[in-house]
């Protein structure tokens, strides 16, 4: 499982910021980071594939785990490595670009969990709403799911003057959101480096389920109509 030395690995790694110094200690970041992120892939999967049986779950790099190194092409932070790894279930990316991911992160500043999407659709984000406002069964139980909880947390951009002020708050908090997550955010360093963890995490996602159904169904076409 994690240890005290996952997190000193990926500090020093960043400070570091070196290819010849992460190839002389690749064993490290294999023993520290990489089995630990493929264990609890493997220990998650039955959670993952009771919530969305299309997501991946081979506990490879590239797959379900990130990669380390960072693409500096576009940015000006030049550093070559992340200091953040985590893992995510989600269909496979060429036929469902842009679909929500169910995610586990670690880094210096703790760990986090939950699902939603890192960038929303425009065509997704239209039904979502259109959804929301036509009280469609499916946002009901992920209304009630979320707000029967103390776990999770919306999150996602929003604008900073709502765009339904006839809305009640509560539905707010959801139509007026750029991109949409739902989050549960940790410094439990004893819960991260124990063997409970998995289990913890598995139990509490799924209470996200109806959540992730009805991003799932925001996703098909929409039939319905407002006016109808």
């Amino acid at each position: 499982m994690f240890t005290e030395k996952t997190i000193h690995f990926l500090v020093e790694n960043r400070i570091m910021n070196s290819r010849r110094w992460f190839a002389e200690h690749h064993d490290d970041y294999s023993k520290y980071v990489v089995e630990p992120l493929a264990q609890l892939v493997c220990d998650l999967a039955p959670t993952a594939l009771a919530m969305d049986e299309l997501v991946v779950t081979e506990p490879k790099t590239g797959k379900t785990i990130s990669r380390i190194n960072r693409d500096t092409r576009f940015t000006k932070d030049k550093l070559f490595y992340r200091e953040e790894m985590w893992i995510s279930f989600r269909r496979p990316k060429h036929q469902y670009p842009q679909y929500p991911e169910i995610y586990f992160s670690l880094g210096p500043n703790g760990f986090s969990y939950g699902c939603g999407y890192y960038l929303m659709k425009k065509e997704a984000l239209e039904n979502f709403r259109r959804l929301i406002q036509l009280r469609d069964p499916l946002f009901l139980a992920a209304l009630e799911a979320y707000e029967s909880q103390n776990i999770f947390t919306i999150g996602g951009d929003a604008y900073k003057r709502t765009r339904y002020p006839d809305q009640p708050e509560n539905i707010r908090t959801w139509l007026d959101r750029k991109s949409v997550f739902f989050s549960h955010d940790s410094k439990d360093a004893e819960l991260l480096f124990s063997d409970r963890l998995s289990g913890v995490v598995a139990e509490n996602l799924k209470l996200l389920k109806p959540v992730y159904d009805f991003f799932i169904l925001a996703e098909q076409p929409l039939q319905a109509d407002l006016s109808e």
